[in-house]
Order: structure tokens, then sequence, then C-alpha cells
């Protein structure tokens, strides 16, 4: 017996280690740390942030645990990155929702932040002009005093810094210009003053839009609002309107035009004003104008010896004498929304009737002079 069992320890002693190896590594099975619930530190604490146009917010997420995980940020519904770092870099003032999500399979950590986004103020200085200072564009209808010094870039040239006068030609035409600041949004109040040549009796109304520059490039390269009037509700108003004028033959004829609405007619010409009535800075064949026309039921023409134009009550150029002042609140977005702008930085003025008035000519908005009346 002696001897068997000496034979035998050997192959004990050998077999029991290995055993205890085999059980150690089956009772202690291997984590998945996809199954471990993502904990996660942010970088901002505060959900609700506030910025000025031209600042960026760098967030970043750390994980505080093993979990193995994905993650996501989202600019409202548009994925901006999938990785733990993102910098908020906005195009244009404004509220902007951003969320993070950290997932896998035991669920997903989530945040949600609301960064508002305040446009880029241009501060008035001492040096700060109360009239617009520069030109943007020019792009009048046919009419009159088209082609000559009022109605050309020169003329609209003139009302940069000062008073001066353009002439926009029949409907469409328009006139658009820059502040050398920001004319704030004041509450309650009336903002900017649009000089015409209007009189008491004979009004030729354009729209004004305003822009504010809420990429903060200094380029009138963002969205213009309408000034809403007194007139947006009334029949024969209509938004998104367009015409196309075309050259006529010979060009010094009067001009074709037709609408949006199917309907047609010509910018007549008359005796007093012989030159071509198509803007010779306008080298194509035809061109379209978009906009709002506004009623004409204000014209009268039953006698043809003193026609009239009555002003609508409020929010057009060349509207009433003296000036017509402009409230920024006014604004409305093309869906006739409302909008809250801090401040402008860019105005335009369109004629907003098609009228035909008979020895007078087109109705055509005349401008000569837009100022901030915070400096007035």
């Amino acid at each position: 017996m002696n001897k068997f069992i000496q034979l035998l320890k050997p192959r004990v002693v050998f077999i029991i280690p290995c055993f205890l190896a085999i059980m150690a590594t089956s009772c202690t099975p291997e984590i998945d740390l996809y199954s471990v619930f993502p904990e996660i530190e942010l970088s901002q604490e505060e959900n609700d942030l506030q910025i000025i146009m031209g600042e960026t917010i760098h967030f970043s997420a750390t994980t505080i645990n093993e979990a193995v995980y994905t993650e996501e940020w989202y600019l409202g519904d548009k994925l901006v990155s999938s990785e733990a770092a993102y910098a908020f870099i906005p195009e244009k003032s404004g509220t902007y929702v951003l969320s993070y999500a950290a997932t896998n399979n035991a669920g997903a950590f989530t945040n949600k932040y609301t960064i508002l986004v305040d446009a880029k103020i241009r501060p008035i200085t001492t040096e700060s002009n109360l009239y617009v200072t520069s030109l943007i564009d020019y792009l009048p209808a046919p009419g009159q005093f088209i082609n000559t010094t009022l109605g050309s870039e020169e003329g609209a040239k003139t009302v940069e810094g000062k008073k001066g006068m353009v002439s926009l030609g029949g409907w469409g035409g328009s006139v658009s210009y820059a502040f050398d600041h920001t004319v704030i949004n004041t509450a309650d109040s009336n903002d900017l003053i649009v000089y015409g040549n209007a009189m008491s009796n004979f009004a030729e109304p354009g729209i004004v839009w305003v822009m504010q520059d809420e990429n903060a490039n200094g380029i009138a390269d963002d969205t213009w609002y309408e000034i809403k009037g007194s007139a947006d509700e009334l029949d024969g108003t209509i938004k998104n309107y367009s015409v196309t004028y075309t050259k006529p033959e010979p060009i010094t004829a009067d001009v074709p035009w037709t609408d949006s609405e199917g309907n047609s007619g010509v910018v007549a010409t008359n005796v007093f004003h012989k030159q071509a009535y198509y803007p010779a800075s306008v080298t194509e064949d035809s061109y379209t104008i978009t906009g709002t026309i506004l009623s004409s039921s204000n014209i009268d023409m039953s006698n043809p010896r003193f026609i009239t134009s009555a002003p609508f009550d409020a929010g057009y150029a060349d509207n009433t004498p003296g000036g017509d002042k402009i409230d920024i609140a006014m604004a409305i977005d093309e869906d006739g929304n409302m909008v809250n702008l801090t401040g402008i930085d860019f105005i335009k003025v369109q004629t907003a009737i098609q009228a035909n008035m008979g020895w007078l000519g087109e109705l055509s908005t005349e401008v000569t002079g837009i100022a901030d009346l915070s400096l007035l």
C-alpha cells in the first residue's frame, strides 16, 4: 500500500492546482462594459447659457466610471459631433438647443442646453452719423426719372450721410443702405424716420424692410423683415408678389410688364421725360422683382386734372409730409409673424403700388433721407 500511495502522490499534487485554476476562472466572468450605465461629468454645468454673437462655448463630456458607450451632440435635430468635445460657434444670433447623449446597452445619459445668442451691437460713438452712411444696392423699376441723375446710383448716393433724393421708379424699385451703428429697437417707441417728398394729398408709399446683422459679418446677407404697416390687411395687398419688366423696342417706348397674378400692363412714357425708362444698369432683356404690393384704393383719378393719392395711416416711406416714423418692433417675417429684433443695421425701401396716373406718370417712391431717431 505504501508504494501505491507513493506512486499516487505526485499525480495528486499536479492535478489539484490545475483544478483550482479552472474553478477560479469560471467563477469570475468577464464584465461587459457596454452594459454599465454611463456616468458622465459635463464641463458646462448650467443648462441655460447666454453669449454674444462672435463668442464660442466649448463643451466636453468625461466618464467617471468604466462604461463604454457612444456619444452624440445634436444642435436642434442636426448631429454636429460624435466625440467627447464640441465647440459651439453660432452662425447668427437667436436661441439654440444643444443636446448630448451617451448611450450603451444599459441606457442613455442625456442633457440639454438652451443657448441664447445675442446680436452683436455696434454702439453709437461720437463719430456716428444719424443718417444712413453707405449705399448697399440700388435696383430701380422702370420709371420717368430712371436714367436721370435722380434715378441713378449717383442719386442714391446723395442720401449717404445726409439728405438728398433718389427715385425708385415703379412698383418694386428699391434702394438699401447701411448705418454706421446699430439702431436700437427701443420699447414702445419709433426708432427710424424715412424722409420723402410726399404732400398732404399725394403720397407714393414705399414698403420699409429692415435687417439685423445676425451673423455679425458686417454684410447685408441676413434676413430682410418687412415693417408691417396699416395697409397690410387691405384688399389688394399681396405678399410675395412679383413683376417682370421687359426691355422695349425701341428702348424709349413704354415698358411692358407681367405679374405673378396673371396681369399685364406698361410703364407708360410721357412728354415730360423722353429718355429710356428701362434702367440702363440692367443689362438683361428682362428682370423680375419680388416684394409686397399694396392696395391702390387710395388713388383718386376721378378728376384727371387733380389726381390725388391719400396716405395710409402709418408704416410706410414717402407717405406723409415731413417724414415717416418707423417702429422696428413692427417687423414681421415672411409668414406675417412678429420678430423680436434687438436693433437693425440695414434698411431697404421699395415702391409699394403699381399705378399709372396718366399725365403724372407712374407712382414711384422717392427717398430723401433715412435717420436714427435717437440721434435727432
